[in-house]
């Protein structure tokens, strides 16, 4: 039984590939083998944004890499930045740098100019983090982001944090494998992907760092993998992309899917943001191709906010 009528399907087109002489020499290093079930791996995207030029930056987790793609995509890449690291979310501040969630590394910043790395948030109260995911910016520049570790089904301790005014506030710490998250329209709630516990969650936001009434916004059904990155349209909205599914997924403000964005490459469509003229269109990292995908919106994107 269904409970909503079928979502609409939207098409993809492939939009930028990772050029082959940028592609790594494939390898099973320690973050292959802990999180792609020890795949030899010579790449693997994530963490989409635009930048005031047009650009899209991506990283590659497994090599320590990020990489800048023309406003035409194509094989248009530079290297922007290599490190010792695993960059998974990436967002832009307001001052042009970028903000990293790293799992071996926590927060780092990355100057735009002299690509120099600093440290924003290593440890927190002097212990290492289980292992960034993602990241996202309120209306107000606090910086949400997710610790996601290895955690799970098994062991839903998972946290997510706000740091805000040189301020480190543990949000929850009941989650099972924190994943994308990002606010709606008014501020006021965080959207969370769980991934291994397929679900969405919804946490109200409070002034005094407390969340009350956290509750599950959307039950994805189950399958090898759960949702990954989020992305939030003008009709407060929630794109979900899932690799389990092989697709984004479009839930709106009431967690009703009205959409489902196919995949043409890969199944492993991991994260998303919007671009293009007026945020119309959604770009979508297959990670295990090394491609970088792009669909007409249903509807068009919220602006993103910079730290």
């Amino acid at each position: 039984m269904s409970w909503f009528p079928s979502p609409k399907e939207v098409p993809t087109r492939i939009w930028a590939r990772l050029p082959d002489h940028l592609r790594a020499e494939p390898r099973v290093g320690d973050w292959s083998r802990a999180n792609k079930a020890a795949q030899a791996l010579d790449c693997f995207l994530e963490g989409p944004c635009f930048d005031d030029e047009g650009r899209l930056l991506v990283t590659d987790i497994p090599n320590g890499r990020i990489f800048r793609i023309g406003p035409r995509g194509g094989d248009d890449w530079e290297l922007l930045a290599e490190y010792p690291g695993w960059p998974n979310g990436l967002k832009l501040r307001s001052d042009g740098s970028l903000l990293i969630a790293d799992y071996r590394r926590g927060l780092i910043g990355i100057d735009a100019d002299s690509r120099a790395l600093t440290e924003v948030c290593g440890t927190v109260r002097s212990e290492s983090f289980k292992g960034l995911n993602d990241l996202c910016f309120g209306a107000a520049g606090e910086i949400f982001f997710t610790d996601q570790g290895q955690t799970g089904l098994q062991d839903p301790s998972g946290r997510v944090y706000r740091l805000t005014g040189g301020s480190l506030q543990c949000l929850i710490d009941t989650c099972p494998s924190p994943n994308g998250l990002v606010t709606d329209t008014s501020g006021r709630y965080l959207f969370i992907a769980l991934t291994r516990a397929c679900q969405v969650w919804r946490l109200p936001l409070t002034a005094d760092a407390g969340v009350s009434k956290a509750q599950v916004f959307c039950q994805l059904p189950g399958g090898v993998s759960g949702p990954d990155g989020l992305a939030l349209d003008a009709e407060d909205g929630v794109l979900v992309a899932n690799p389990g599914h092989g697709a984004v997924w479009r839930l709106d403000r009431f967690g009703i899917p009205t959409h489902r964005i196919l995949s043409c490459a890969g199944r492993s469509v991991t994260n998303l943001c919007f671009g293009g003229p007026g945020l119309s269109q959604i770009f979508i990292t297959d990670s295990d191709t090394g491609q970088v995908l792009v669909a007409d919106a249903p509807v068009r994107g919220h602006p993103v906010a910079r730290g």
